[in-house]
């Protein structure tokens, strides 16, 4: 009974936290409707995208290694796609200094680091320590995931602006963290639960420091959002 119980609130903290993920997904589009509009990115970075992309990617290759993890291949199958879309957008309407930069990211981290970890790891006869190294590495760059605003935090504590900030995007990502940190800790996968404390953490301080900004001659609260 207790294993059920236990089943039951993982699946339950599953499906939240794959909802909250994809609100965190979808946050982004008034932006890039702004984007779109004006056809110009207008000093929106573009790390945070292709990070996000970097860490579905590998997530999504961590599910299929450690199998039976539908939840987290839905969700980040999904990630995938949408962060796809957000970087095209980008790369149509940013200035070609930020094209460029973009670019080298994508080839760096999505097409070389991917396809490197992609191949270097198939290559571990041993599919306990197989999935072991691939769990290690996709802590590694789900805590990257989360660290990636931390441009916008300098640029909000610069300016003494919360333009580039949106505070219901960094609560969807604190209680992202949190659905998530549960179901890994009632599975009892470390590689699931322990960057979610991280996220925790980063999405603690960036609902602080949104707070603290907010009624700043400069502030200016509107809703363009960088996205996981």
């Amino acid at each position: 009974m207790a294993a059920l119980d236990l089943h039951l609130m993982a699946s339950v903290f599953g499906i939240l936290g794959t909802i909250v993920a994809f609100l965190v997904y979808i946050a982004p589009l008034p932006t890039f409707y702004w984007i779109f509009k004006k056809k110009s990115t207008q000093g929106f970075p573009s790390l945070p995208y292709s990070v996000a992309l970097f860490a579905a990617m590998l997530t999504l290759y961590y599910a299929f290694v450690k199998t039976n993890c539908l939840m987290l291949i839905v969700i980040n199958s999904i990630g995938c796609f949408i962060e796809s879309l957000y970087l095209i957008m980008f790369m149509t309407y940013a200035p070609p200094k930020s094209r460029i930069f973009t670019a080298k990211l994508l080839v760096l981290f999505n097409i070389s680091g991917y396809g490197l970890i992609l191949l270097s790891t198939s290559q571990i006869p041993n599919a306990l320590l197989r999935f072991k190294v691939v769990g290690w590495i996709t802590i590694v760059f789900n805590v990257c995931v989360f660290a990636a605003p931390l441009s916008i935090m300098r640029q909000v504590i610069k300016t003494k602006s919360v333009e580039y900030m949106s505070f219901p995007l960094s609560l969807c990502l604190t209680l992202c963290a949190v659905m998530w940190f549960f179901y890994g800790l009632l599975i009892r996968d470390l590689f699931i639960a322990a960057p979610n404390i991280i996220g925790f953490a980063f999405g603690i301080a960036q609902m602080i420091l949104f707070l603290v900004y907010r009624n700043t001659k400069k502030a200016v609260l509107i809703t363009r959002i960088w996205s996981k």
